[in-house]
């Protein structure tokens, strides 16, 4: 099917009115789910056979969550949908006024390849549930998942409610020449500027869900085992390919040493085969992200790890030690198994480093003192993160995920995600009954005195 066809056919049908039913959406969302369930094994497939990620990863970093979102749909968009009464103030007596919400229209997702099923179908999903059609656009780096999404939704839905459209560039270009009510992209900041540039043609709202160097602050007082622990699940997650990683540590140079080799025991119990990528780790998505990496290895500063397979993509979960900010691995994400550690003596000139950058997605700190995890909250910009955990908050629907500055803009997640995805219209509600002649001319001193009154 033709873009320009399949976007006219998603016009006409909003248009219709039909996706504004609360019933119907609840319809379309149960029959989403039921189809996740149904296809999962070819989802754990496709997935696996795109950069080898388990069944068990799988479900714990993508299914597990449209599971959970749709669910949370279901249940609360009827409370969601209805008009909010507002205060009306005296300047508008007698009259009501409330709020409605609305759906936005036709949608464009463009998702990512890193949890290629989450980050292209959970967006998706937010925008059924606030009452949209919906336009996905893979990535085509995982061209088997996008694959596998095209034929599970293309064949269980009407193309003008919600479709998939494969391609690379030259398809995402062509769709971006459409005036979308909304686009939602998730992906790199180069990428990200493009998509806002097409976007602004058009007065499109876009939310943007980037990335950035995402910094993880270990004091002196946290508990280094646990702290460890946590860091190493959550960086090589994905083979670190996920976007809230921690990107780099900033430590306290007095626990440096036992931190290292803390980092380094947990790193042995969680992969302990060399190379293995068959069922707790993943392969790098392609040789030319693969050649990016492999140039970041400084060999004289490798602590442990640093094992490579390029014909395999494999990169072993590596720290590196004695580094600086000045290094080029500090200059930009890194999107890999690859944690740079940073020694601090003075807490203030560490934060001083992170606020010298852009802000990033995501900031995390580890400390059982109070007063510093909150001087860090209070000091350092950053999208959203999570104190003496990682990645995790990501997992708490009532948290709006999403960027500040070049990390993104906009959110999702639950509320605020059928928020994002939704246009609220403000309405002052008023009977003939009454009349005041306060705002009508001829103009006098006394009115003026009571206008002043009513608006303070």
């Amino acid at each position: 099917m033709k873009i320009q066809e399949l976007y006219s056919k998603q016009q006409v049908f909003f248009n219709s009115n039909e996706t504004k039913n609360i019933s119907f959406r609840i319809e379309q969302l149960k029959k989403f789910r039921k189809i996740l369930e149904e296809n999962e094994s070819e989802l754990y497939a496709a997935i696996f056979e795109d950069f080898g990620k388990s069944e068990f990863e799988t479900f714990e970093s993508e299914l597990s969550l449209l599971y959970h979102e749709i669910n949370i749909f279901v249940k609360n968009i009827q409370r969601w949908s209805r008009r909010k009464k507002v205060s009306t103030g005296l300047i508008n007596f007698p009259a009501k006024s409330y709020i409605i919400p609305e759906p936005l229209g036709v949608t464009l997702v463009i998702g990512a390849w890193n949890y290629p099923y989450q980050l292209s179908m959970l967006p998706a999903i937010t925008s059924i549930a606030a009452g949209n059609t919906v336009i996905i656009k893979p990535s085509e780096l995982t061209s088997k998942t996008s694959a596998i999404m095209a034929k599970i939704i293309n064949t269980n839905f009407p193309s003008n409610f919600l479709h998939v459209v494969e391609g690379g560039i030259p398809v995402t270009k062509e769709l971006l020449t459409h005036r979308f009510d909304k686009i939602f992209f998730t992906g790199s900041i180069p990428v990200g500027k493009i998509i806002y540039q097409a976007a602004a043609k058009h007065l499109t709202p876009v939310t943007l869900e980037l990335g950035g160097k995402s910094p993880t602050f270990v004091l002196a007082d946290c508990d280094i085992n646990v702290t460890a622990k946590r860091i190493v699940w959550a960086k090589f997650l994905n083979a670190g390919q996920t976007c809230v990683a921690p990107d780099y540590i900033l430590v306290d140079q007095s626990i440096e040493t036992k931190f290292l080799e803390a980092l380094r025991s947990n790193i042995k119990e969680f992969y302990t085969v060399a190379g293995d990528t068959s069922d707790n780790y993943v392969q790098i998505i392609n040789t030319a992200n693969f050649d990016r990496l492999q140039k970041l290895l400084d060999p004289n500063k490798i602590y442990c790890g640093g094992e490579i397979d390029r014909e395999r993509r494999f990169i072993s979960p590596t720290i590196l030690q004695n580094i600086s900010f000045d290094d080029e691995i500090m200059q930009d994400e890194i999107f890999g198994p690859i944690l740079p550690v940073v020694s601090y003596s003075d807490l203030d000139e560490a934060i001083q480093h992170v606020k010298a950058r852009p802000k990033p997605l995501a900031c995390y700190v580890y400390s059982k003192n109070r007063k510093t995890i909150a001087k860090v909250l209070k000091e350092v910009s950053f999208g959203g993160g999570a104190v003496n955990e990682s990645v995790m908050h990501f997992a708490n629907s009532n948290l709006p995920f999403g960027g500040v500055g070049l990390s993104g803009m906009g959110s999702y997640h639950g509320k605020s995600g059928f928020d994002t995805f939704s246009h609220f219209k403000s309405i002052l509600d008023k009977p003939f009954w009454f009349e005041a002649n306060i705002k009508y001319s001829p103009y006098s001193k006394n009115k003026l005195k009571i206008i002043k009154w009513l608006f303070k």
